[in-house]
């Protein structure tokens, strides 16, 4: 949690917004109360490992695009974007009237965000608010971590589609968003589009040369998206061909997950608690990426 210096303007902002909403209330009947969640964030919410090893520093450069770009973005136009679940704060009211905390996905924080939304309830995004957190320092964290994610967000999909399609207080470009962006594109067809196109198509063609792929697809427009996701931190520009190679990998684990997630298959429910090493090691004892006794197959 934040420092008692650093939550007063969160506070006050609290105040602040309470009371407008109070008084719009007094006026008019219209929903505008329902200006609810603050998400908090700031330029180093997630930063005390970061520079622990290359996992870490990789994870930093994707969080600092997920919490700037993406989380402000969504705030700025009150869109839709998931309460991560790291450090917010929620309206009790918000809560009871989507439902409460339920258990149905390893996701809970978003599922909880997604029915808040449907209720007509709006997030705002406090980027400004420094919230410490700890990155997985090891492989085998982060992989479940990955695991939990995506196989949630998936099966999250399979579980609200209908509620989303069939929702009275939120607009039809709202819907599509959540439907299709949200879910559908970066749930289930990101990772495994990835996944076919970079270990599969790609070494294939490598081999094949009558095999054609246009340049748009393989070049340009994954360049694009790495210099997006990447520019905030030109320090670590130079470990950006470890990035890929990893990100290539871990695409065939995120696609796993997902199709195990929107179809049940096997461990789409298990809950497995990402291990860190918390107060046990100081900024600079982290350890560093750890040998896997895992058998050849799973290697």
């Amino acid at each position: 949690m934040p420092s008692s210096a650093n939550m007063l303007p969160y506070l006050m902002l609290i105040s602040s917004l309470n009371q407008t909403s109070f008084s719009e209330q007094c006026r008019s009947s219209c929903t505008i109360q329902k200006l609810l969640l603050f998400k908090l964030g700031g330029r180093s919410n997630f930063a005390v490992n970061d520079t622990a090893s290359l996992l870490t520093r990789v994870q930093k450069m994707f969080f600092d695009y997920h919490f700037k770009v993406e989380q402000e973005a969504g705030s700025a136009t009150f869109s839709f974007f998931s309460f991560n679940g790291t450090a917010g704060v929620w309206r009790t009211a918000a809560i009871k009237e989507a439902g409460g905390w339920k258990d149905r996905t390893t996701v809970e924080d978003m599922d909880l965000a997604v029915r808040a939304t449907l209720k007509g309830w709006k997030f705002v995004y406090v980027g400004d608010i420094r919230v410490k957190s700890e990155l997985p320092s090891t492989y085998k964290a982060y992989c479940r971590q990955q695991f939990r994610w995506s196989c949630g967000g998936a099966h999250l999909f399979r579980k609200v589609a209908k509620d989303i399609l069939t929702a009275k207080d939120v607009s039809l470009i709202k819907k599509f968003h959540m439907l299709y962006s949200f879910f559908l594109v970066r749930r289930v067809m990101a990772p495994t589009v990835a996944c076919i196109l970079y270990n599969i198509i790609l070494p294939i063609s490598v081999m094949i040369p009558e095999l054609f792929l246009p340049v748009w697809g393989i070049a340009y427009i994954p360049t694009v998206l790495l210099v997006v996701t990447a520019i905030r931190h030109p320090k670590n520009l130079h470990i950006l061909p470890f990035w890929i190679l990893f990100e290539s990998v871990m695409t065939m684990h995120r696609m796993r997950a997902a199709l195990s997630g929107l179809f049940e298959l096997s461990e789409f429910n298990e809950w497995v608690v990402t291990k860190k090493t918390g107060n046990n090691f100081e900024d600079n004892e982290v350890p560093l990426l750890q040998k896997t006794r895992k058998r050849l197959r799973d290697r």
